[in-house]
């Protein structure tokens, strides 16, 4: 997997743009991500980005994986159907983000 791109040499102030806390906690997780996004894109200042969609999905994923593993105490098939994954598919992104 290709790390995102910004273009620039502000990418860390960028993404903890996008990692701020949420202020809210009846936020949905939608509002969460809308307003992660608008606050990350506010900070761009007209310098150019790409990549956008792979660093959201990794921002995500790799928190969401570790979580539900914790919430399934380790077992991966559990893990898997919980997350309507294939076992062989988790396992695959258990490597990608060094969780496995």
């Amino acid at each position: 997997m290709t790390a995102p791109h910004i273009i620039t040499d502000e990418q860390s102030v960028n993404r903890q743009a996008l990692t701020s806390p949420i202020e809210s906690e009846t936020q949905t997780l939608r509002d969460s991500v809308e307003k992660a996004m608008n606050n990350y894109f506010s900070h761009l200042d007209g310098q150019e980005v790409t990549d956008v969609y792979q660093m959201v999905l990794s921002e995500v994923e790799a928190p969401l994986l570790e979580t539900v593993m914790t919430y399934v105490k380790g077992n991966q098939t559990k893990a898997a159907v919980l997350l309507g994954l294939n076992r062989g598919t988790l396992r695959k992104k258990l490597k990608q983000y060094d969780l496995l």
